[in-house]
């Protein structure tokens, strides 16, 4: 059976982890070190488990102590947003939003539209972070995250929407092409300087080519000329001449209408990972998420025009 107790010391917890001190925390709610220390206190004793590691120097939340926050943080943000659906009869997004985006596709295509709708909606205040790895929005507390690649079986709790599939094509420089001519076919990639996505394990991703049976696809691995473990970074070796890369059309897609880039093979064009927008479903009615899941759902596309 639930208990008011569990809700004591939350808000004292919430601000000495966002102020990083007691003496802070005590300054902002008004109270005094001791009080804001012995509410700390009772909380860990409730709990079972020390929240904060404790130096001379700093105070850092434990592990514990972050997947407690995470969850407190979200508490206290839907108990903020019903309050203001029953004493307001307005549904104009506002307050905080987790985000967490793609890092290369996040930056170019999905950035930009979440900073045009703040300008519509400048009560929202969106965090926004980037990553490539596994993100798990019920574990982690994230309202709403972009993917490419992904799950084939989305979790009850989890709402998705698939909105294309990157498209990876060949090209290079026409420096390069000019120094060692165009490949005129997939044999001729052997003969070729190339530009490789490299992992923290040293490997390389293999290139992709379709299959001989429609939907499949064959890898080949590559020995590059370079590998860089970042898609922008990958870009930036390919603009500077160092050969030839296979990329998603969405991250060389101006450079490809300036001139700055030229595809080559283009009959070698290829399907690459699905691309999805994802979000919590037990915070989808919340209107700052509703809204802005809805402006993301009509402008993404998986080559990043619009």
């Amino acid at each position: 059976m639930f208990s008011s107790e569990r809700l004591k010391g939350i808000d004292v917890f919430v601000i000495v982890a966002d102020m990083g001190s007691f003496t802070a925390a005590a300054e902002r709610l008004s109270l005094t070190n001791s009080a804001v220390s012995k509410s700390i206190a009772r909380l860990e004793g409730r709990l079972g488990t020390r929240l904060f590691q404790r130096t001379t120097r700093r105070l850092s939340l434990t592990d514990a102590g972050e997947t407690f926050y995470r969850t407190c943080t979200t508490v206290l943000s839907d108990l903020e947003e019903v309050e203001i659906a029953l004493t307001s009869t307005q549904t104009e997004p506002q307050g905080k939003v987790r985000i967490d985006l793609p890092a290369s596709y996040g930056r170019l295509h999905v950035l930009p539209l979440i900073l045009e709708f703040m300008k519509l909606h400048p009560r929202l205040s969106p965090h926004v972070s980037f990553s490539d790895r596994y993100v798990d929005p019920v574990h982690e507390g994230i309202d709403i995250v972009v993917r490419i690649g992904g799950s084939d079986a989305w979790p009850a709790s989890i709402g998705h929407q698939f909105f294309g599939t990157q498209t990876l094509i060949f090209c290079a420089s026409p420096d390069y092409l000019e120094r060692y001519g165009a490949p005129a076919s997939e044999a001729d990639l052997d003969g070729h300087q190339c530009v490789g996505y490299g992992q923290n394990d040293g490997m390389t991703i293999p290139w992709y080519f379709e299959g001989r049976q429609p939907g499949d696809r064959e890898r080949r691995i590559i020995h590059p000329h370079i590998a860089v473990g970042d898609g922008e970074g990958e870009v930036m070796a390919v603009l500077a001449g160092l050969g030839i890369a296979q990329l998603p059309t969405w991250l060389v897609q101006t450079h490809l209408s300036s001139g700055r880039l030229i595809e080559v093979l283009p009959h070698l064009a290829t399907e690459g990972l699905p691309m999805n927008l994802v979000w919590l479903k037990s915070r989808e009615a919340l209107p700052k998420v509703s809204a802005l899941l809805a402006y993301l759902s009509a402008h993404l596309t998986p080559d990043g025009r619009r």
